[in-house]
């Protein structure tokens, strides 16, 4: 038996997914999460492949610090090893960042390694929390293999007018240009409408809702425009980044407010979003049950950023055939989804709200001039299969 071990860390959390190979087919047998790090309450929940708890530990009862990273993974491979039936092969990581050079998955070497942690800059909520558990399996596992699949690489296709701000060719050629994030998620989608139909010649875009969100164009199965940009933050509104912000902002926040880098950088990523719209919260559920006319305000102006990029989209494409909600509201909000399709009617959208509700796979009707789609991602299975292919080829 082969396994393949797929590592998500985020500020406060990280997601640990076991996937096994047979017959070239992965399946994942077991899923863990460890949530609130750097609290007391720090606790992780591992399940089996039927999601059954088979544990349920709080972190704190096992270091005398606050539990962090470090603390759960080790928790987690501890555990693991003591699992007869698990042979790890490889370990795959998430990583937001890979900056110009990376265009698609990596075996991380020391000097892989090193360029990844110079990427931190342009994703400073992301990188350094991506990174962090390479270091930890290094320690315990020095020979195990561990492959970096990158949240930009899916993006490398867009042509290079798409890439560009109109700024001096010098700073382009240092790095700064439009990258794309949530490749990981897009490419998933585009596999999986591939294996239901043939989708070269198809114009698609794809709605990842979530926490974090952005939309991509795709054509002949590559992306060709995107709305995140030299980082995530850029965009559509999110649970706590602005998205869309003209630059002269931040100038009169430095000048008017006397803002510092390390302010600015809070604000815009941390305290702005439907966290500052709302003054209540970053989380969609709550939003669409409140009656506060701020939280009102806060998912109009989601619904209306995400219309307004599809518009541009359109553009990017010259068309739309088919428009794919995916990831935790896109997936998970029949009430987001009619209020985004209301708006984007002009196409020619026709909801079916019955399949709507139900979040059905097709959640148009045949007389819409475009289809929609609810398609659930899977960024750890596709995370996996990257590594199988590397660990084969290694």
């Amino acid at each position: 038996m082969e396994n393949v071990l797929v590592i998500n860390a985020g500020s406060s959390s990280v997601k640990l997914s076991v996937f096994d190979r047979e017959k070239n087919k992965l399946t994942r047998i077991i899923n863990a999460r460890a949530v609130r790090l750097f609290h007391e309450e720090a606790q992780i929940n591992i399940y089996d492949a039927n999601n059954n708890l088979l544990i349920d530990k709080k972190l704190s009862e096992i270091t005398v610090d606050l539990p962090n990273h470090k603390v759960a993974i080790e928790f987690f491979l501890d555990w693991l090893s003591q699992q007869v039936n698990i042979k790890l092969v490889a370990v795959g990581h998430r990583i937001v960042h890979g900056g110009p050079k990376y265009s698609k998955p990596v075996l991380i070497t020391d000097e892989v390694n090193e360029d990844l942690h110079s990427y931190q800059p342009l994703a400073p909520l992301h990188q350094q929390h991506n990174l962090a558990p390479v270091e930890i399996v290094k320690n315990l596992y020095p020979d195990l293999l561990q492959i970096a699949c990158f949240d930009t690489a899916f993006h490398q296709s867009m042509p290079g007018v798409a890439k560009r701000f109109a700024l001096p060719k010098q700073y382009y050629d240092d790095g700064i240009r439009r990258y794309g994030f949530h490749g990981l998620s897009y490419e998933y989608i585009v596999e999986r409408i591939n294996k239901q139909q043939i989708i070269d010649g198809k114009k698609i875009i794809i709605a990842h809702l979530g926490n974090g969100a952005s939309l991509c164009a795709v054509a002949n199965k590559k992306s060709i425009a995107t709305t995140m940009s030299f980082t995530p933050l850029d965009g559509l509104v999110m649970g706590t980044r602005c998205g869309d912000l003209d630059p002269g902002v931040v100038l009169h926040l430095m000048s008017h407010y006397s803002m510092s880098a390390e302010d600015i950088s809070d604000l815009l990523y941390k305290e702005s979003g439907l966290r500052g719209v709302s003054n209540e919260s970053n989380n969609m559920r709550t939003l669409l049950a409140s009656s506060l006319h701020a939280s009102v305000q806060a998912v109009e102006l989601f619904c209306y950023q995400v219309n307004r990029h599809i518009g541009a989209l359109v553009a990017e494409l010259g068309g739309v055939d088919q428009i794919v909600f995916t990831a935790g509201i896109g997936e998970n909000s029949p009430v987001i989804r009619e209020k985004i399709c209301m708006l984007a009617k002009w196409l020619g959208i026709a909801l079916d709200q019955q399949a709507n509700e139900r979040g059905q796979a097709t959640i148009s009707n045949p007389e819409s001039s475009v289809e929609i789609s609810v398609i659930p991602t899977n960024e750890a299975l596709m995370i996996a299969k990257h590594v199988l292919k590397i660990y084969k080829n290694s």
